[in-house]
């Protein structure tokens, strides 16, 4: 007799479910999987078909994959993608790309992977994923440099790793242009402040390379030739570009900026004939005085500033002494000196009051005691 098929048992949709769920989200493995496919026979069909590498995607196709790049900012889909192998899949994407959105895209998944430790060692590891990332500093699609910086600092940060990126970026020479590149020509806001972040980070890293980068000699080829000299007037052109953002957007340049000071390489390079350091002394000066220290600041607006106001201080510190070309080189003037001479250098338009210099001392550099008593002391 016939009848209707008996329901399936209770619960099998939900076991089901459960078993194609990524860990505890519920993201679909099979949509997943899926959805790479696709990306993969897409780049493949499209290059044998037409002889040429992808240029455009769909609507459909980017907001599948948009999705992945939303996705894998969950720890449980990023170790999957590990597990699938999607880094070398977007790796060889990314390789075969015309399309600027689509590489931003593949970057940015990766981007979002490396913000978790294990994926993050994982993806560190792969050579020739490490090779390709910095060879894309010289792409010239702001996105795409956006989210490669963004995947440079992020593996950067993370201890166990950075000692591996820090050889390749030594490595590889053109890193160094091309960030000045950036630096020096785009207006994209974003992309400036990211760059600054990146650059701060290699160099608080890594001495050595900050060394390298100021004294490398030039090569015979065009874009090359400038790079010794490159990195200083590059954080600075940036830092006066983005300086109207406000001054968090200035942290990390003025820090960089601060750091160069630290090696002898550095301050000869602002020193002499051509370099920056009568530009940069009057940058810094005009931040200071017209930016953060106002005539009825509260000491806690400095505390607020300290980020940018420290690094600009020790800055105008360096610079005021290593300007001084009458003073014979055998002879060094003390840090309250120092402090004492920029601090009457900055009086000199009433901009800088000292109760608020004193205040920022204080506040900034408790350290500096002995020199904060000595900048009390009317000269």
């Amino acid at each position: 007799m016939d009848r209707n098929p008996s329901p399936p048992p209770e619960g099998d949709d939900e076991t089901a479910e459960e078993a194609d769920a990524i860990g505890e989200t519920v993201y679909s493995k099979h949509w997943l999987f899926s959805t790479l496919t696709r990306l993969i026979q897409m780049v493949t069909e499209h290059e044998s078909h037409q002889g040429d590498s992808l240029e455009e995607l769909s609507e459909e196709q980017e907001n599948e994959l948009c999705k992945v790049w939303d996705m894998a900012m969950d720890k449980d889909v990023a170790g999957f993608l590990q597990e699938f192998k999607a880094p070398d899949i977007l790796l060889g994407v990314i390789t075969k790309s015309h399309s600027p959105r689509l590489t931003e895209i593949c970057v940015g998944i990766l981007g979002n992977m490396a913000c978790f430790h294990e994926t993050c060692v994982s993806l560190s590891q792969n050579a020739d994923l490490g090779a390709v990332l910095l060879l894309l500093l010289g792409d010239n699609d702001p996105p795409t440099l956006l989210e490669t910086c963004r995947l440079l600092l992020t593996c950067v940060s993370q201890p166990d790793v950075a000692p591996l990126w820090l050889e390749r970026i030594q490595q590889q020479t053109a890193t160094c242009s091309n960030l000045c590149f950036i630096m020096r020509s785009s207006t994209n806001v974003e992309l400036l402040m990211k760059v600054g972040e990146l650059v701060d980070k290699l160099l608080d890293e890594d001495e050595e390379l900050m060394k390298s980068w100021l004294s490398r000699l030039p090569s015979e080829s065009h874009q090359d030739k400038n790079t010794h000299q490159d990195i200083t007037v590059s954080l600075l052109e940036a830092a006066v570009q983005i300086r109207k953002e406000g001054p968090e957007a200035l942290e990390a340049y003025m820090h960089a900026l601060q750091l160069l000071t630290t090696v002898d390489e550095g301050l000869q390079h602002l020193v002499s004939d051509g370099g920056s350091g009568m530009p940069l002394w009057t940058f810094v000066c005009e931040v200071v005085c017209e930016d953060l220290c106002q005539p009825d600041d509260p000491p806690l607006i400095l505390q607020e500033q300290k980020a940018l106001l420290a690094p600009a201080l020790a800055l105008l510190s360096a610079l005021h002494t290593s300007l001084q070309i009458d003073i014979s080189e055998d002879t060094h003037t003390s840090p309250p000196l120092q402090t004492h001479a920029t601090y009457l250098d900055l009086m000199k338009d009433d901009h800088l009051t000292d109760k608020i210099w004193v205040a920022a001392l204080k506040n900034l550099l408790p350290e500096y005691i002995t020199a904060v008593s000595f900048c009390s002391v009317p000269p």
